[in-house]
């Protein structure tokens, strides 16, 4: 039987099993527990342990060394560092989405050692032109307008707080450039061809997240990390719930025929028709670990080598542009492409999210727009 990683799970005398928690879980109350024989039985029971101790994790907060270190940290009264310093102490802060603090942080590692200790106020135009130029020359464009851009947003924050004057940003008469964005796109055929050919090469989970991703226009991260919990069934067919890493916005995946069949051979190959911890993210590396951001990255490297040679850069982000180009291309109407993408498409994302709710029939909607839009790109071609 082929070895999987799963956290906490080991394997001790006699093909037995065992859930062992770290020091810090059991300070929480969890302890050891045995799983019995090392196999598919065992490895549920592990990912539903795992799942009882994620819940408990999240409801955990501690004084994290982040916040040490920035209470620590000494800024001048009514300077840039200590406004961005208060802000990260809000409420607003902590509500962000992690890929927006992320960005943000991102940006404050530029602007923190030239403007952290002045005074809004004392901040040129000059000086904040030469700084964006130096970011752009040093690093690349695309960090240039990042930085320029948590600039802006900080500005505004420390307006609002009383650092500066709103409309006084000596930015606003800077040119932000931006990288031009990525244009590539698959066809379905491609696609198709990435899923026979991975499933050829032994990297079934890859072939599951690919197909998923093309029915639902997911983002690579939305797509390795559907769990058994988001799974659903109709008269219809299968879809799942989740919601966007990106925007925490919720949305549904409604699977077509083949990609339905696709995940029910995997599952039953995988699980052996066993219930499945819902908690477990359903599909795995051929090793049987959960993908993470790097292994679907370089597992995608592979299967597009093996597909269309070496000289092919396409990455698998490029899936979710190709199926909102279908859908526009067939005429789609706004609120169900804003449905498929889990995005807010309209100007009012409060009336999107009233007057248009996330339904699966919406989102079959979408597909069947994609579909006329197949064949209007095969006829321009």
């Amino acid at each position: 039987m082929g070895k999987v990683k799963i956290r906490h799970y080991i394997i001790r005398r006699n093909n037995r099993a065992f859930w062992s928690p770290t020091p810090k879980m059991k300070r929480a109350g969890f302890s050891s527990q045995p799983l019995g024989p090392d196999g598919p039985e065992a490895w549920a029971k592990a990912e539903q342990l795992n799942a009882e101790w994620d819940k408990v994790r999240g409801s955990i907060k501690p004084v994290t060394p982040e916040k040490v270190a920035l209470a620590a940290r000494v800024y001048s009264a009514g300077s840039i560092g200590e406004a961005m310093q208060r802000y990260r102490m809000t409420h607003e802060w902590a509500a962000k989405a992690p890929r927006t603090r992320e960005d943000w942080e991102r940006g404050w590692k530029y602007i923190e050692p030239v403007f952290a200790r002045h005074k809004p106020a004392s901040v040129t135009l000059e000086v904040i032109s030469e700084w964006r130029l130096a970011v752009e020359e040093s690093k690349s464009l695309r960090e240039a307008h990042r930085a320029m851009k948590i600039w802006r947003a900080l500005w505004r924050v420390s307006a609002a707080m009383g650092y500066c004057i709103a409309g006084a940003d000596p930015s606003s008469a800077v040119r932000n450039k931006e990288a031009k964005g990525r244009s590539a796109i698959y066809s379905q055929r491609e696609v198709a061809t990435l899923i026979k050919v991975a499933i050829r090469a032994g990297f079934h989970g890859y072939a599951c997240i690919a197909a998923i991703m093309w029915d639902g226009a997911l983002s690579p991260v939305d797509g390795r990390t559907i769990t058994a919990a988001q799974m659903r069934k109709d008269r219809h067919g299968t879809w799942f719930e989740y919601q966007r890493g990106k925007t925490g916005r919720k949305g549904v995946i409604a699977l077509s025929r083949p990609a339905e069949k696709l995940i029910s051979w995997y599952l039953l190959k995988n699980y052996h028709g066993l219930d499945i911890a819902p908690g477990t993210a359903l599909f795995r590396t051929r090793r049987g670990a959960a993908y993470t951001k790097n292994s679907l990255a370089e597992d995608h490297r592979d299967i597009r080598t093996l597909a269309f040679g070496p000289m092919e850069s396409r990455v698998l982000l490029d899936v979710r542009r190709s199926a909102s180009t279908e859908a526009i291309a067939g005429g789609v109407e706004e609120t169900h492409l804003s449905a498929m993408m889990a995005n807010s498409i309209g100007q009012s994302k409060a009336l999107e999210q009233t007057y248009a709710p996330i339904q699966v029939q919406t989102v079959r909607e979408a597909a069947k727009a994609r579909k006329l839009g197949r064949a209007a790109l095969r006829e321009n071609k």
